[in-house]
């Protein structure tokens, strides 16, 4: 049986579905994000994890014991949400001793606890500083000494670091991953953002309008998206109109006037479909050499890449061009785009691979 598990669980408000017969297994010190857009649920499961909201059905448990009900303390979870939530008349090591005594830990032990946790975060220095003589960055990093400092079984994140600078945001990813992993403690993380659920997770579960869409590794959830509003919400996507015809070899892709062989299910054969390729598989080349053929509408640079757009008989697809020194063709140019057999996917829109 997994460490943390939820079956079953449903909240309704009134006869609108938050989230709908929810089913996950979470392992003892695995790191899972709940991905998703703005009101598709995540954030009401981790509270209904947390004791904060009530499920409307359904079972959660941890560690063997049923947790559905329990009041939140009982819990003993660690939880940080996105405002922080520090007391602004306390130091950082107040801060982070207020669980503590919550608990009545003695004073001796409580010093030890609060020394060796800021020092897993990098805030040794700072312990006798007030939250408001502190960078974004730092706070953050109190407020998840302060959760952990209690050894709970399990952490909760809600959009930790949404409030967080651009290049801040990307150094904390990483930042809050090695707390994780030093402390080997299971933690469930909300958030929309796709380059942060991808880059620290273990596993991403992918939430639309309630329901798990789909739960897997950052890679294969990449790679490999089961349909179509995955491919899109989860990095950039070109998705290429296409028919389905099956033949002896396997299927024919009939994308414009461009016809694709593709070893792929017969349940894909006969209908329409979406070719579906990221714009960084996709090449730019002379157009004799192209499997489709187009003109450069947009480029734009973006630093280590340029993203280009062409418009061609499939639709206008993006294309990511490494930086490597030479720009790539100017506006109005024609090119070909071509890629590789096993970058296309072929899905059938709203339905599984």
């Amino acid at each position: 049986m997994s460490f943390l598990s939820l079956k079953q669980v449903s909240r309704f408000y009134g006869s609108v579905a938050a989230v709908h017969n929810f089913d996950l297994g979470v392992e003892k010190g695995e790191f899972i994000s709940l991905l998703g857009p703005s009101g598709c649920g995540k954030t009401t499961t981790l509270q209904m994890i947390a004791g904060l909201v009530r499920p409307s059905s359904g079972t959660i448990m941890m560690g063997g014991r049923d947790i559905t009900y329990m009041p939140p303390p009982q819990r003993q979870l660690g939880v940080v949400f996105q405002s922080y939530a520090l007391f602004p008349h306390m130091t950082v090591a107040q801060n982070v001793s207020f669980g503590l005594e919550m608990r009545k830990v003695a004073k001796a032990e409580r010093e030890t606890r609060i020394k060796d946790i800021l020092a897993l975060v990098h805030l040794s220095a700072l312990a006798d500083r007030y939250p408001r003589e502190m960078s974004g960055g730092q706070r953050q990093r109190v407020a998840i000494a302060r959760a952990l400092v209690i050894n709970p079984p399990v952490l909760l994140l809600d959009e930790p670091l949404s409030n967080l600078d651009a290049q801040l945001r990307e150094e904390m990813q990483f930042e809050l991953r090695r707390i994780q992993q030093a402390v080997g403690i299971t933690t469930i993380m909300v958030t929309h953002d796709q380059a942060e659920a991808l880059s620290i997770s273990d596993r991403v579960v992918v939430m639309e309008k309630g329901k798990i869409t789909q739960v897997d590794t950052p890679y294969e959830l990449y790679e490999h998206p089961r349909n179509d509003f995955i491919s899109s919400f989860v990095g950039k996507s070109n998705f290429m109109p296409a028919t389905a015809v099956a033949n002896g070899a396997g299927t024919t892709i009939s994308i414009g006037s461009t016809d694709i062989t593709f070893e792929t299910d017969a349940k894909t054969a006969s209908k329409d479909v979406s070719v579906f390729i990221r714009p960084e598989k996709l090449r730019l080349t002379t157009p004799s050499n192209g499997q489709l053929q187009g003109t450069v509408t947009t480029r734009y640079f973006m630093g280590s890449q340029w993203l280009v757009s062409a418009a061609t008989p499939a639709g206008v697809l993006a294309v990511a061009v490494p930086n490597l020194g030479a720009p790539p063709p100017l506006e109005g140019e024609n090119v070909g785009l071509s890629w590789q057999h096993g970058d296309c996917r072929v899905l059938a829109a709203g339905a599984a691979e």
